[in-house]
């Protein structure tokens, strides 16, 4: 795991680099396996595998007596020398933007005197943490290492709102899995100051009343079309190293050749590579990395020997044939002649819910924890430097919610196309008939639907959601399910009702807070991506090879930014990410796709989920035989059991639910069974973090 640490501290004087406390004392700390870039009075590590083209820090000379001006960013940045060191100009002046508008996906931190400035990005796949700590505020990219440094307990009312409504920020608000350590918003920064803190938004937010003004769909498009090539060409020009150092190699194998042989040892293949699963978004990366001018493809003489092409990796399930039409059409993606591909073939070893036993312990639990042996074997055939389309769904698409923002700017016959989508996805019969009806009802109320009533409303719902789950069976009935300003989560409906009751006390308190409101399909739009790009970072880290990066350019702050400026007149319209991405590669000068290119394959997902549970239900029953889940009184253990049994004999259950609860479970018991911290010195914690257990924290539940 990498991550940068800091803290800005009220100590006037301090001893050598990292020191803590007052000088005379001579106490130190410091991260484990981490290097500084500047030190005391308020000093910034960089913890992990960095490369060296990762960090970059500038310096601003500035007049005897003048404050100190530095900059620091951390990961992947296009930004020149001369841009960064106009970007910290433009900070000391108060300015955040610019910080943010660089191509690539990073951190930024800077120093003006005794004033320091963390901006996190607008999706949340670089978050930021603060926690107080010794008179000042200690901040980091992660949490677990803030909760390490203050000790902290495990907050199981954060836990239960992360399964009953992980799309809600009302429910979540600002808090982590560990008492006393706090997350930025997206879109926000984190200001300190000797002492005090601020937290400020850096981006407009179109407010419920005023609609931002509607930008031409041509051009629009080719806002993303540019943020994308940009995207990707900052991934290829960035200098790329191979690993430093590789396990033992096993020699000859028969029919490992040197890539296999390379993926054995758990080094990636040097170079830059891309998923090609047939899906619209990675297919959009590899060619366009492909199609871009310079070396995108393998280095020389490493690995598949491809030379300049690029390294295209298909996962194929031996364990289903259902997406033969998928492969198929990424073979024909692949007769691209610089694309170099490469099938990786796996069987039951690989399905979802295979080896729950294996995995690091990530910062917070997400549902990619029971399928990290599925990600891990297509990811270690992959380049060091490797392309994939998480995000482009959330980025692109229209969140069902935003027929209600048409509905305010009364643009009524747009809502025409989805709902006839959607009364056509029921299929022949009397229900879908009423469903174009049934859609724009719903999206009326809430249009006229007020921020604190429709929070209300959910915190009313909410205790019952264990009882009268809602059928989402149906693409109809998910559309609808999602028209509202917070809903449960698909793991709400075997919560305990005393968990509910905590989170529907979470919304209850949030609907009389003051705040920005927003329009109801811009704010639920936002949620949603900021759940799925947190748990891509959690992804990131469970399924963390050495020396590889995952590249996800449509999390990329660009791109988003880009993507907001299309009309939500073009994001509901059916097939509306399809075909704003063919429209990308034409633009790139791409236009030959295979059929069916863009189509969904949501019904393959499902049917392999299904195997893997069926095929790991014995596992899953012993982790549910005895849960920490029950111990901290989320859940009751047989209720899970039976759940489980019947979702694998072929009962209609939200499995993405299923797979909630599970990588919770496994996120607690490894997280209990840690041992050390992350910090070391003689000022270093002694105990880690939730050293306690969840037991604790239940009576804090129950209180």
């Amino acid at each position: 795991m990498r991550w940068l640490v800091g803290w800005s501290s009220i100590a006037a004087s301090f001893g050598t680099a990292g020191a803590v406390g007052g000088s005379d004392e001579g106490r130190t700390m410091h991260p484990v396996g981490s290097q500084l870039l500047w030190g005391d009075p308020d000093p910034l590590w960089a913890v992990g595998d960095w490369r060296p083209d990762e960090i970059r820090t500038v310096r601003v000379d500035t007049a005897e007596g003048a404050p100190t001006a530095r900059l620091a960013v951390l990961g992947c940045c296009g930004a020149t020398d001369e841009q960064l060191r106009v970007g910290l100009l433009a900070a000391r002046g108060g300015a955040l933007r610019h910080l943010t508008a660089w191509t690539g996906s990073y951190t930024a931190v800077v120093q003006i005197g005794r004033r320091i400035t963390v901006a996190g990005d607008l999706a949340g796949a670089r978050p930021v943490f603060y926690t107080p700590w010794a008179g000042g505020t200690a901040y980091a990219t992660a949490a677990l290492p803030l909760a390490d440094l203050i000790e902290a307990q495990l907050d199981i009312g954060h836990l239960a709102a992360l399964l009953a409504c992980p799309e809600t920020p009302e429910a979540l608000r600002d808090g982590t899995p560990y008492e006393g350590v706090k997350r930025i918003p997206p879109g926000h920064a984190l200001i300190l100051r000797e002492g005090s803190r601020e937290i400020t938004g850096y981006e407009a937010v179109a407010s419920l009343a005023v609609a931002a003004p509607e930008v031409d769909p041509v051009t629009a498009v080719e806002g993303v079309r540019d943020a994308l090539v940009e995207a990707v060409r900052a991934r290829l020009l960035a200098p790329r190293h191979a690993p430093e150092t590789l396990p033992p190699d096993p020699g000859p194998v028969p029919g490992m050749g040197p890539a296999e042989r390379r993926a054995a040892r758990g080094a990636p293949v040097p170079g830059i590579g891309s998923d090609l699963s047939g899906g619209s978004a990675s297919a959009t990366l590899a060619l366009l990395a492909a199609g871009l001018p310079g070396l995108p493809g393998t280095i020389l003489g490493h690995g598949t020997g491809a030379g300049e092409r690029l390294l295209a990796v298909t996962f194929n399930d031996l364990t289903t044939r259902a997406h033969e039409d998928e492969l198929e059409r990424a073979r024909l993606i692949a007769a691209n002649p610089r694309l170099h591909h490469v099938v990786v073939a796996a069987g039951e070893e690989a399905l979802p819910y295979a080896a729950l036993e294996n995995g690091p312990l990530t910062d917070e639990p997400a549902p990619s924890l029971v399928l990290v042996e599925r990600h891990r074997r297509r990811l270690s055939a992959g380049s060091a430097d490797h392309f994939v389309g998480d995000g482009a769904r959330q980025v692109l698409d229209a969140h069902p919610a935003r027929l209600a923002d048409l509905l305010i700017d009364r643009r009524r016959r747009h809502l025409v196309r989805p709902v006839a989508a959607l009364a056509k996805a029921e299929g022949p019969s009397a229900h879908s008939l009423f469903v174009p009806l049934t859609v724009y009802r719903a999206a009326r109320r809430l249009a006229r639907t007020s921020y604190r009533t429709g929070l209300e409303a959910a915190a009313d719902r909410l205790p019952d959601a264990n009882r009268l789950s809602p059928d989402l069976g149906t693409p109809a009935d998910a559309s609808l399910a999602a028209l509202a300003w917070s809903r449960p989560g698909p793991a709400a409906r075997w919560l305990t009702g005393e968990a509910l009751a905590e989170v529907s006390v979470r919304l209850q308190e949030a609907a009389i807070r003051p705040t920005s409101v927003q329009r109801p399909g811009e704010a639920r739009a936002r949620a949603s991506l900021a759940r799925h790009a947190a748990g891509h970072r959690i992804l990131e880290q469970a399924a963390e090879i050495r020396s590889q990066r995952l590249h996800a350019p449509f999390l990329d702050n660009q791109v988003v930014r880009a993507a907001r400026a299309l009309p939500e007149s073009l994001r509901v319209q059916p097939g509306a990410r399809a075909a704003i991405l063919r429209r990308v590669l034409a633009g790139a000068g791409i236009h030959e796709l295979p059929p069916g290119w863009g189509a969904p394959s949501q019904a393959t997902s499902t049917a392999v989920t299904r195997t893997g549970l069926r095929a790991s239900l014995p596992e899953l029953i012993a982790l549910f035989d005895a849960p920490l889940l029950a111990d901290a009184g989320l859940v009751e253990a047989r209720v899970v059991r039976k759940a489980l049994r019947a979702a694998s004999e072929g009962e209609p259950l939200p499995l993405d639910g299923l797979a909630d609860l599970a990588s919770t479970e496994l996120w607690l018991r490894r997280l209990v069974s840690r041992r050390g911290t992350c910090w070391t010195g003689t000022a270093a914690p002694r105990q880690r973090a939730v050293a306690g257990g969840v037991a604790p924290a239940r009576r804090s539940l129950q209180g």
